[in-house]
């Protein structure tokens, strides 16, 4: 950061003002230019107190020092997210380079706890990273390998003086809770679960960091243009969900039982219109995008025989079609089979289907109705469905 300009976020809390005294004596050796930042979210009773004492302690130390007063809409969050959008949004307006956080090592374990017992996947449990982007700036957090313990010996140290903010008293606020009772708890039996929560937030920040590593090959390996950072966090967040459907540069992905399924971006389907079928080899049906082929092998498929008496019909799923493909077994419904085949929903309803009157008697991927099933060494049509995509 030499010759950079970077500036403190300083509520006036202990940690803040640990972390302008550090980074002002540093700054001469590190060759960055130093200012503060503080954010009035006019919350507390002491807001103004608070940004009193913010003033006072950057003109004793030389610091230039920013205010900016924020009104926290809380629209559909907690106060705790909807306070901290709106410090986001004031740190978006700052001209500098890079800001610089006071969160630690103690923050940190607090977070990873409060993101696993939401639910959260990787990308939560990963913590806060030490450096990120807040849009063309960079997001650093120097401390975050520093237990509060450290903090407040190097406040006493310096005779540094700070304000206490009345909200942390208040259990009612999740993370508050976590710090003076689950924290506490924790140690009594566990003294270093502080730093075992930091070292499982860099195991997990590893990970993220391979899986969008290898989602980036993916879509370079499929011809894709690659995403932005944001992007490839969402998509990464999205897959992690069972009914996954992204789009990016004109590919629909989604996912079914654990794999990704890419499919080009088109418009509406054309309606499909049932065709009559005499066994053709080859019948092209462009409105469900693909072909349908056959070849005719003794056997095996449709029994041909049964083309001299007998209609053939291509429709789609209407629900409720059973097919028995084991003459020794009964008949089971479609969606079962498909279920049991790893069909993903989505290609189920665009499936050609034969049927014979109300019979069905072939579905891709499954096979021939038992029924109609050409046996011995008689002659049989076998159908393929080729999708074009």
């Amino acid at each position: 950061m030499r010759g950079k300009r970077v500036a403190v976020g300083l509520s006036g809390g202990m940690d803040s003002v640990v972390l302008l005294h550090v980074m002002r004596s540093l700054a001469p050796r590190l060759g960055y230019k130093l200012s503060a930042i503080h954010v009035n979210h006019g919350l507390s009773p002491n807001a103004d107190d608070w940004q009193k004492f913010c003033s006072a302690s950057c003109l004793e130390l030389g610091v230039p020092l920013k205010t900016i007063k924020v009104k926290v809409r809380r629209k559909h969050q907690g106060l705790e997210a909807a306070a901290r959008d709106a410090r986001r949004a004031a740190f978006q307006k700052v001209r500098v380079d890079a800001i610089a956080l006071a969160h630690h090592l103690d923050d940190q374990a607090e977070t990873v706890l409060f993101n696993l017992l939401r639910g959260a996947g990787l990308d939560g449990a990963s913590g806060m990273p030490a450096q990120a982007r807040l849009g063309r700036k960079l997001l650093l957090r120097p401390l975050l390998e520093a237990p509060r313990s450290a903090i407040r010996a190097y406040a006493g140290e310096h005779r540094l003086a700070w304000i206490e903010d009345e909200s942390n008293a208040n259990e009612a606020l999740t993370r508050n809770f976590i710090r003076r009772r689950v924290g506490p708890l924790l140690e009594a039996r566990f003294p270093r679960w502080r730093e075992s929560f930091g070292r499982a937030a860099r195991h997990f920040a590893g990970a993220e960091l391979d899986a969008r590593r290898l989602l980036r090959a993916y879509l370079k390996g499929k011809g894709l243009r690659a995403p932005s950072e944001a992007k490839l966090v969402e998509m990464l967040k999205q897959l992690g969900s069972a009914s996954a459907s992204i789009r990016h540069d004109g590919v629909v992905f989604r996912r079914y039982r654990d794999k990704v399924f890419p499919a080009k971006q088109k418009a509406k389907s054309p309606a499909f219109k049932p065709r009559s079928w005499s066994g053709e080899s080859r019948l092209e049906l462009p409105s469900l995008d693909g072909e349908l082929r056959c070849k005719r092998v003794r056997g095996q498929g449709i029994e041909s025989a049964l083309f001299k008496k007998n209609s053939f019909q291509i429709r789609l799923r209407s629900g409720g079609e059973r097919l028995r493909t084991d003459a020794r077994r009964p008949s089971r419904t479609l969606k079962n089979l498909f279920q049991e085949a790893g069909v993903p929903p989505w290609e189920r309803a665009r499936m050609p289907l034969i049927f014979c009157g109300t019979d069905l008697v072939w579905a891709p991927g499954l096979g021939v109705d038992a029924k109609y099933l050409s046996v011995g060494r008689a002659p049989g049509i076998v159908p393929d469905w080729r999708p074009s995509s």
